[in-house]
């Protein structure tokens, strides 16, 4: 999944980059101090401690991790996902679906209806050669069912796709808002020559936004209103599938999801969550609401962009070369954390800035009006919901992990130690 030569025109890397293959790269040891600003890094240390500790986690608890592969588009990191003892991985657009097969993902959990004629007709031919993947898809009504069988009612018969009821609540996103809604989907399913009913899914995220108690109770309530539809399928045998899904989970709500799909699993019966954020975490809205930091013992924040100070053109305001194109915002501007000389520079905490707009190439940082902050500096910024910062970047850094000789992501000037190519 990887382009074999660098062009030099990368974002941010060296334009000693140009040219060579990204193992000559890396084996040129290219450090931080190299690369343009801005710049996104992820610590490589961080990010291998978070994947063992969710698998382990989820180990703990016997449910399985099908973590969602649009956080990141970055192949790479899911085979790490999936060396660590992901069940797969979760996608979102038949797009992502196509970048899935190409990694050779075994299991690929497409978590929307695929009523895309152009997107479903590829998907029966491609899964029915590649025996070795397979694909589920989600059905939230009846015509959602209708409309795949007029697509694929035409064509000869190839291997059926497998679905799962999606369940929903008023208000929220998609899904069918009762349980007796769910039921005539499943059965729709069931009666479709294409199709295989395999499970119930649901997204209790768009209940709540905040983990306030009555947030909590809303979403258990809809987990457990999950298990009354998947019990009432499985006790009625109408299950078509040898192992069935029983799916909810995103990265702030997961250890209720664990708690309340993780008794209805059992022989047959997967538990299954589908968490992406927590491989990079986040300063920000997952630092505030992922299980884990609620429970006291956070994932560590690996994604952060460097930036370089351009202008001081008032006593409190500075603007950095990072803006829009460059930084998440859709869930909290960026944190200034940390500044330094240089990149690869001894940093230092930078107290009592805040960036308060960004524009497609600016970031608005404030400061005190006594700040000695100057023109050239570097800022290393927190991210809040890193999904909105990878898809800015092709290429991603990793800093000082993968070698037994590499700096440290702490040392001064780490060394890039992998490129990370995403597929946006």
């Amino acid at each position: 999944m990887d382009v074999e030569r660098l062009t030099g025109l990368e974002k941010s890397l060296p334009t000693s980059a140009a040219g060579r293959s990204v193992a000559d790269f890396l084996a040129s040891g290219p450090r931080l101090s190299d690369c343009l600003t801005p710049v996104a890094v992820l610590d490589g240390a961080a990010v291998d401690a978070n994947i063992d500790r969710m698998a382990r986690w989820c180990a703990e608890r016997g449910v399985a991790l099908a973590p969602h592969g649009k956080t990141t588009m970055a192949p790479d990191l899911w085979r790490r996902q999936l060396d660590a003892g992901a069940w797969g991985i979760t996608v979102a657009t038949v797009s992502q679906v196509r970048v899935a097969v190409a990694a050779a993902v075994p299991r690929i959990l497409l978590a929307n209806p695929l009523v895309d004629p152009v997107g479903l007709r590829w998907a029966v031919d491609t899964f029915t050669t590649r025996t070795d993947l397979a694909l589920t898809v989600w059905a939230d009504s009846i015509a959602t069912v209708v409309s795949m069988d007029a697509v694929l009612g035409p064509r000869p018969a190839g291997r059926r796709i497998r679905v799962l009821v999606e369940l929903g609540a008023p208000g929220a996103r998609a899904g069918a808002r009762a349980a007796a809604g769910a039921l005539a989907v499943a059965a729709a399913i069931r009666a479709s020559p294409h199709l295989e009913l395999g499970g119930v899914t649901g997204w209790e995220g768009a209940l709540a936004v905040d983990t306030s108690a009555p947030s909590l109770t809303r979403v258990r309530e809809f987990l457990h209103r999950m298990v009354v539809v998947h019990e009432a399928l499985l006790s009625q045998h109408q299950y078509e599938t040898d192992e069935v899904v029983l799916t909810a989970g995103g990265s702030t709500f997961f250890d209720d999801v664990a708690e309340v799909l993780g008794a209805a699993a059992g022989p047959g019966v997967t538990a299954l969550l589908r968490s992406g954020c927590y491989l990079t975490h986040d300063d920000g809205t997952y630092r505030a609401l992922s299980p884990m930091s609620r429970a006291g013992t956070p994932f560590t924040a690996a994604l952060h962009v460097w930036a370089r100070v351009l202008s001081r053109p008032e006593p409190g305001l500075a603007l950095l070369d990072a803006g829009r194109r460059d930084l998440s915002f859709d869930a909290g501007m960026p944190e200034p954390q940390l500044v330094a000389d240089d990149l690869g520079r001894v940093a230092r905490p930078l107290v009592g800035a805040h960036v308060s707009a960004l524009n497609d190439q600016h970031a608005y940082l404030r400061v005190p009006v006594d700040s000695d902050l100057r023109v050239g500096q570097v800022v290393r910024l927190g991210i809040s919901h890193p999904c909105t910062t990878f898809d800015k970047w092709r290429r991603i850094a990793v800093l000082g992990s993968g070698d037994d000789n590499a700096t440290s992501p702490d040392d001064d000037d780490p060394c890039i130690v992998d490129l990370i190519p995403t597929w946006f």
